[in-house]
C-alpha cells in the first residue's frame, strides 16, 4: 500500500476516539449527560479543570467533526511520521489545551462569559501551524475557492483571519482559540527547535 495512505497509530487512534464520542453523544441516551461533564463550561459551575482535555472530542454536529478529522487525517500523517508519535501526541494535546486557555482568557477580558466550548478545531489549528512551518513551500488545494496555495501563505491568511473574526465577534465559532492553538503550536515548535530536536 502506498504510504501515502497509511494512517500512523496516534492519528488513527485520535480519529476513532472522536468518531466514537460523537456516536456516543448523538445517539445514546446518555449524550447530553456525556456533553454536560466534558464539554469545557468556562464561567459556570458545571466548570472542571479535567474538561481543557475532554472538550477536544467532543463535536457539535456531522459538518463540525468531519472537517477537523478530515484536516488531522490529512496533516497529522505527515507530522506524526517527522515528529514521532510521542512528540506528536504531546504537540496535539498542547495545541488543544493551549487553545482553550487563549479563548477562556479573551473571554475573560472581552466580558464574554459564560462559555461552552467543544471541538478538536484549536488542536488541529496546531497542526496546519507546524505543516506550515516544516513544509513552508508545499503546495495545499484548497477547497474554495479550488486554487493552489503554498503552506505558508495559507497559514498566515487563516491566522489573520480568525484573528479578525475573533475581535469582531462573528459567528458561534471559538475563533480565538483556533489562534491560540496556532499560537502555541509555534511557542512549542520554537522551543524544540532551540533544542535542536527539529529544524526548519
Amino acid at each position: 500500500m502506498n504510504s501515502y495512505f497509511q494512517t500512523p497509530p496516534v492519528v488513527k487512534n485520535l480519529i476513532i476516539i472522536n468518531v466514537l464520542v460523537y456516536m456516543a453523544t448523538s445517539l445514546l441516551p446518555v449524550g447530553d449527560w456525556i456533553t454536560g461533564y466534558c464539554a469545557l463550561s468556562l464561567g459556570t459551575p458545571f466548570f472542571h479543570t479535567y474538561q481543557f482535555v475532554t472538550y477536544m472530542f467532543l463535536h457539535a454536529n456531522l459538518e463540525h467533526i468531519f472537517f477537523n478529522m478530515f484536516a488531522l487525517w490529512m496533516f497529522g500523517r505527515t507530522l506524526e511520521y517527522e515528529l514521532g508519535s510521542r512528540r506528536f501526541l504531546i504537540y496535539y494535546m498542547i495545541c488543544g489545551v493551549g487553545a482553550a486557555l487563549i479563548q477562556y482568557l479573551t473571554a475573560l477580558a472581552l466580558g464574554e462569559l459564560p462559555l461552552l466550548l467543544v471541538g478538536a478545531s484549536g488542536a488541529v489549528m496546531g497542526l496546519l501551524l507546524a505543516f506550515g512551518v516544516l513544509h513552508p513551500n508545499a503546495v495545499i488545494m484548497l477547497l474554495f475557492p479550488p486554487i493552489p496555495l503554498k503552506a505558508k501563505w495559507f497559514v498566515i491568511i487563516y491566522g489573520v483571519i480568525e484573528l479578525l473574526l475573533g475581535w469582531r465577534g462573528v459567528g458561534n465559532v471559538a475563533h480565538f482559540a483556533h489562534v491560540g492553538g496556532m499560537l502555541w503550536g509555534f511557542l512549542l515548535l520554537y522551543y524544540w527547535k532551540q533544542r535542536g530536536i527539529i529544524r526548519f
